[in-house]
């Protein structure tokens, strides 16, 4: 049954109250430090470039649980659409709104206090960890990427980790992502020449020249997708030409866009197949490539199977495996090896004027994360 603990509730709140814009972290992690420090775990404040990250770990064997999440927020927008300010948590009619409620300081409090909970009914196995940064919302240079980086340095092996984002959709739990898809960014410029738009024959409109070619790449059947993704798809997001003036062809045009992939794909050939397309239209370009995260699945097994009873005893409800929506950290994570899903509150109205969830949420969600404790790591 949800616990009626509103100790969740009450760190979400303080969290909230502090504006932790992005890469702001504005005492967030010093909040949970402190918390933390008082459970026995050993806490390290790592700062990259203007990135404060926190990677704290209590135990001193065993297998390594980590909880991981982000304390930056997006902007909140005008603040006069909020129907209250952004920064002051409000409780009405069982919901709490504000800045950061869903995504994710809700998940942040929920792991704390599901220590404080797991920890003060005894003993345990292994090891636990958090691993919290403030680079998320931002660039995500000197977040959690770094601090896997610095853990590899010094020979740590996560072994399973739960990224707190906002995975569910309609109630609480309904779905966990055990995977996500690669994500891949293109930026692309192709050069024509400027002229008189009233004499096209003396000029080479380069807008015309890439249309065809985005036809073709939109066009395409990149994969199939497989049992765990969606087939893999290519989107347009910007197109930027002209020169300001109505009567003038320009010179070159901008395309940005982007590929959200499954595993079926690699983003080399992605690379290869954009490439050759654009060359077969004969066009005189420039492409440069940014790759923000592989695709990366975690199978059913010990973390997943975990995650799923805590929700089934807690909740009282089956949930959804997916590895739909975009990228997280966990991206970083995976790939050393760890078994990583991601659970977290509601995702209705992350990054909206006037985000918010059920207050009462909160603390289940540590009902859920202390149940999984027990599950993995309990005597």
């Amino acid at each position: 049954m949800p616990t009626t603990d509103t100790a969740a509730l009450e760190l979400c709140q303080a969290l909230m109250r502090l504006p932790s814009v992005t890469p702001e972290d504005a005492g967030c992690q010093t909040l949970m430090a402190e918390r933390l420090e008082a459970l026995g775990f050993h806490c390290e404040h790592l700062r990259f470039g203007e990135v404060d990250n926190l990677w704290a770990e209590r135990g001193t064997d065993g297998p390594l649980f980590v909880f991981a999440g982000h304390t930056d927020v997006v902007p909140p927008g005008p603040e006069a659409a909020w129907s209250t300010p952004p920064f002051e948590p409000s409780l009405r009619d069982g919901m709490l709104t504000g800045r950061g409620a869903a995504d994710m300081k809700a998940s942040l409090a929920a792991m704390v206090v599901a220590c404080e909970q797991f920890l003060a009914a005894g003993d345990h196995r292994g090891r636990i960890g958090f691993l919290i940064t403030s680079d998320e919302e931002g660039p995500a240079i000197d977040g959690t990427v770094r601090v896997v980086e610095w853990l590899q340095a010094r020979g740590e092996q996560i072994d399973y980790c739960l990224v707190g984002e906002p995975s569910s959709q309609e109630v609480l739990g309904d779905v966990i992502k055990n995977g996500r898809r690669g994500s891949l960014n293109g930026r692309l410029t192709v050069r024509g020449k400027q002229g008189h738009i009233a004499y096209p024959q003396l000029a080479d409109n380069p807008i015309h020249r890439v249309a065809p070619a985005l036809a073709e790449l939109s066009a395409q059947h990149w994969d199939a997708g497989n049992a765990h993704f969606p087939p893999t798809s290519f989107q347009v997001s910007n197109i930027n030409s002209g020169t300001g003036a109505t009567n003038v062809i320009p010179g070159s045009v901008d395309v940005v866009f982007n590929f959200r992939y499954s595993t079926e794909s690699t983003d080399e050939q992605l690379r290869a197949r954009t490439e050759a397309i654009l060359t077969e239209h004969q066009l005189d370009y420039q492409l440069d490539w940014e790759l923000s995260g592989k695709p990366f699945l975690t199978p059913e097994g010990k973390l997943v199977e975990a995650a799923q009873a805590a929700i089934r005893e807690e909740l009282g409800i089956e949930t959804e495996l997916s590895t739909a929506g975009g990228t997280s950290d966990g991206r970083f994570i995976a790939p050393t090896g760890a078994e990583v899903l991601e659970l977290g509150p509601v995702n209705a109205t992350i990054h909206q004027v006037n985000e918010k969830l059920a207050a009462a949420d909160v603390d289940a969600l540590a009902g859920v994360y202390r149940r999984l404790l027990e599950l993995l790591l309990g005597r």
